[in-house]
C-alpha cells in the first residue's frame, strides 16, 4: 500500500525526525514470540540490573565505514572529487547462533566495512545478508565467531504492549557502548517514514533516552524480551528530546525471517492512499463522532482496491473550504478494528503477505456498511507507484 506520509500531527509538535546512528567527524530458525511483560510496576533497580546482565551479551556495537564525497569538483577544472571513508557507529543484537544480527538499514546502508564488537571484547567482521529500507531494518552476519558467544534474544509480542509499561534500551549512544536507559511506552501505533518512500506503522513511542548511536539496539520489557528496534528520535537539536521511536518486534521478526530466508522482504499492497477519520469528515457524512478508521482519499487505478470497487473520496471545492461529499471509510480488516491509518499499515506489514485475500469492513458515505474482499499483490517500489 502506497502511503504519502501521515506524520502531519507529529510535524506540528516536532521539528525533525532523525535517524539515530552516529555518523560524522564528531562521533561518528523462526523467531519465537513470548508473552507480554508481567513484571509488576514500579520496577526496581535490581530488575534493571538483572535484565542488563542477562541481555548485554546479546547486544553489539556495529562500526561501519562508508565512502563519502568530501570535496566537490571545481567547475571548468579537471579535478576529480576526493573520497575518504566516513565512519559511523550503531547498535544491534544477536538473532541466532549462526551469527545473524539485526540492526537498522540506515546503520549499514552503503557500508564498505562492518566491524562488530561484543561486550566480552570479541571483535568480528560482518557482511550484509539483506536490507529492508521500507522498515529501516537489516540483517548482518558475523564471521569466525564461536557459537557459544552468540546468545540470541527472545522476542515479545509487541501487540501486547501498553502505554505506561516500563521499557529499557541498550545500545551505543554517542559511542558510549552498552549503555542502559529506562523509560515507559509513551505511545503506540505511531507512523514514521521508512527509507523507501513508504511509512512504517505500529511504531512504538518511548521516553527512554535514545540518542545517536542507539540505532538498531533493542527496546526491552522487564522480562528481557525484545519489544522493538530503536530507530529514530523526534528532536529539535539532533539529540534525545524524550521522544524515541522503535520498530515493533512483530514486524522486526517478520522482516528478519524474510531477510535470512530470501535476502529481501515482499510487502502486501492494497493500492490506496488515505488518512485517519477527521472531525470534518464526521460532520460532512453525518456519522457518529466516535467513528474511527481509514478515510480512503485515493484509489490507485488498476490496483487491488480498484478491482474490488473501493471508491476515492469526493470533495466539493466550489467554495474556499473543500467539503467531503462521499467517501469509503475502512473500519476493520479481517475483523481487526482499525483506529486509523497507522493501524492498517501495521496490520498489512506484519500480518499479511502478497497473494492473501483480506476482508475489509467499509462504511460508504456514512451510512452503508459492506464487506469487500481484496486480494493483495506485492508492493511496488515507491518510485513506481
Amino acid at each position: 500500500m502506497h502511503v504519502k506520509s501521515f506524520l502531519t500531527r507529529m510535524a506540528v509538535m516536532i521539528a525533525t525526525i532523525a535517524m539515530i546512528s552516529v555518523f560524522g567527524a564528531a562521533v561518528s530458525a523462526p523467531l519465537r514470540i513470548h508473552a507480554q511483560d508481567t513484571v509488576s510496576l514500579p520496577a526496581t533497580s535490581d530488575q534493571f540490573a538483572t535484565v542488563y546482565t542477562r541481555i548485554s551479551p546479546s547486544v553489539v556495537a556495529v562500526a561501519v565505514e562508508k565512502d563519502a564525497v568530501v570535496s566537490q569538483a571545481i567547475p571548468g577544472m579537471n579535478v576529480p572529487q576526493e573520497q575518504q571513508p566516513q565512519r559511523g557507529l550503531g547498535s544491534g543484537f544477536v538473532l541466532s547462533t549462526e551469527g545473524y544480527i539485526l540492526t537498522n538499514d540506515h546503520v549499514v546502508d552503503g557500508a564498505t566495512r562492518i566491524e562488530v564488537d561484543f561486550n566480552d571484547g570479541t571483535l568480528a567482521r560482518a557482511h550484509v545478508v539483506g536490507t529492508d529500507p521500507d522498515a529501516d531494518l537489516a540483517v548482518i552476519q558475523v564471521e569466525n565467531v564461536d557459537a557459544a558467544k552468540l546468545i540470541p534474544v527472545n522476542f515479545a509480542n509487541s501487540d501486547d504492549l501498553f502505554i505506561g509499561q516500563t521499557v529499557l534500551a541498550i545500545g551505543s549512544p554517542f559511542g558510549e557502548r552498552w549503555t542502559l536507559t529506562s523509560g515507559i511506552v509513551s505511545g503506540k501505533e505511531r507512523l514514521i517514514q521508512g527509507l523507501g518512500g513508504y511509512s512504517i506503522g505500529g511504531v512504538i513511542q518511548t521516553d527512554a533516552a535514545i540518542n545517536p548511536g542507539n540505532s538498531g539496539g533493542p527496546l526491552l520489557n522487564l522480562n528481557g524480551e525484545v519489544v522493538g528496534v530503536n530507530s529514530q528520535i523526534a528532536t529539535t537539536a539532533g539529540s534525545s528530546s524524550g521522544v524515541g521511536f522503535a520498530i515493533p518486534s512483530n514486524l522486526a521478526q517478520r522482516v528478519a525471517d524474510d531477510l535470512i530466508d530470501k535476502g529481501f522482504v515482499e510487502y502486501s499492497y492494497m493500492g490506496i492512499s488515505g488518512g485517519d477519520v477527521t472531525l470534518d469528515a464526521i460532520e460532512a457524512l453525518k456519522m457518529s463522532n466516535d467513528t474511527r478508521g481509514v478515510l480512503v482519499t485515493d484509489v490507485a487505478a488498476g490496483g487491488p482496491a480498484d478491482r474490488a470497487k473501493l471508491q476515492s473520496a469526493v470533495f466539493d471545492s466550489s467554495d474556499t473550504h473543500a467539503k467531503l461529499t462521499s467517501a469509503d471509510i475502512i473500519t476493520a480488516i479481517n475483523d481487526h478494528k482499525l483506529l486509523g491509518m497507522a493501524d492498517l499499515i501495521s496490520y498489512l506489514a506484519s500480518d499479511t503477505k502478497p497473494g492473501d485475500k483480506v476482508t475489509l469492513t467499509v462504511t460508504r458515505n456514512g451510512t452503508d456498511e459492506m464487506k469487500i474482499d481484496v486480494t493483495l499483490i506485492p508492493r511496488p517500489h515507491a518510485s513506481q507507484s
